[in-house]
């Protein structure tokens, strides 16, 4: 098993758009085209449930720091610094019977893990998993992911307003798509593409990766997405449209891809773009931008609404808060 980085290795003022997967980047501009949309994920945040969730954990949850699981505490932080992000956000071990972690809020964002975590991944493991969470925060993925975690709360408690429903959809589309962003810059932080492979593993079969076959589970990986009948395949896709992340097994495969095609190598090697470069979208993420464009379309058709209806709704919406 490899060993952690040293602790002096850095990414100098890197930036998200250096190794962003094109989906992520697609279902970010086709979220930003639906009319008022921003506007009602602050909205949502303004009306105090960001401060709620944070005290939420705040008086349920343990605060990690140098002397509250300090170990684990310096995986976390050690990120921050890798990336060369400031602040570093306070992290919370809350109880949560499947091993888990999200980074919520917008303006303050928190990092929070699930105990079960803590039994079930190594230091490298663990490290990977802080580096994903700390991968949205610079991504700012944090102001949809705070809205998508408001929704599924409302969803569990009361009724979505109507003109939110669409929204949930194409929140859940574009956060499967996000996830595959902060994959890859896992694998930069730990400078273990095969770290975040078994952390993958472990986290769907709720087992150590030590006691698993990681090269068995990616063989797995390509017989999912490359194997089957037409129905076996259509069957995959229903299955996909109905989860919050991307399966392990296809996360698996598209961070390797990545890997093998150079990018990871170059990056390491410190050839990526910085924070105050100008970023020129590449021509891969043309199928992407389509696949989203079409598919935010239908999402908003099958509630019965164009684009624009749906942004007059959520105008109407807000207005009815103010």
């Amino acid at each position: 098993m490899n060993a952690l980085p040293a602790e002096g290795y850095r990414l100098p003022n890197i930036s998200p758009k250096s190794y962003e997967h094109p989906a992520d980047r697609a279902a970010s501009a086709a979220l930003a085209a639906v009319p008022y949309l921003d506007v009602a994920v602050r909205k949502l945040i303004e009306l105090g449930y960001e401060r709620a969730l944070r005290q939420a954990y705040l008086g349920a949850s343990v605060r990690l720091s140098d002397d509250q699981l300090g170990h684990v505490h310096t995986l976390h932080r050690a990120c921050y610094v890798t990336l060369d992000m400031q602040p570093t956000p306070d992290v919370y071990l809350t109880q949560m019977p499947v091993p888990n972690a999200m980074a919520i809020g917008s303006a303050k964002p928190i990092v929070v893990l699930g105990s079960s975590a803590l039994g079930l991944l190594e230091g490298e493991e663990l490290r990977a998993v802080f580096a994903h969470e700390a991968a949205h925060i610079l991504s700012d993925h944090s102001l949809y992911r705070t809205a998508l975690v408001i929704l599924l709360r409302m969803g569990q408690s009361a009724r979505i307003p109507l003109p939110l429903m669409p929204v949930r959809a194409a929140l859940l589309e574009w956060f499967r798509a996000s996830e595959l962003t902060c994959d890859r810059a896992a694998a930069l932080v730990t400078r273990d593409p095969m770290a975040v492979c078994r952390t993958l593993m472990g986290l769907a079969a709720g087992t150590p990766a030590r006691e698993l076959n990681v090269d068995a589970f990616m063989r797995q990986g390509q017989e999912y997405t490359d194997g089957g009948t037409g129905v076996e395949r259509l069957s995959r896709l229903f299955v996909d449209l109905n989860v919050t992340h991307a399966l392990p097994v296809k996360r698996i495969k598209e961070l390797m891809d990545w890997v093998r095609s150079g990018e990871y190598d170059r990056i390491v090697g410190g050839d990526y773009l910085t924070r105050d470069q100008t970023f020129t979208p590449r021509t891969e993420a043309g199928d992407a931008a389509s696949h989203y464009g079409e598919k935010f379309g239908d999402l908003f058709k099958d509630a019965g609404d164009s684009l624009n209806d749906v942004g007059h709704k959520l105008n109407d919406w807000l207005r009815g808060l103010k």
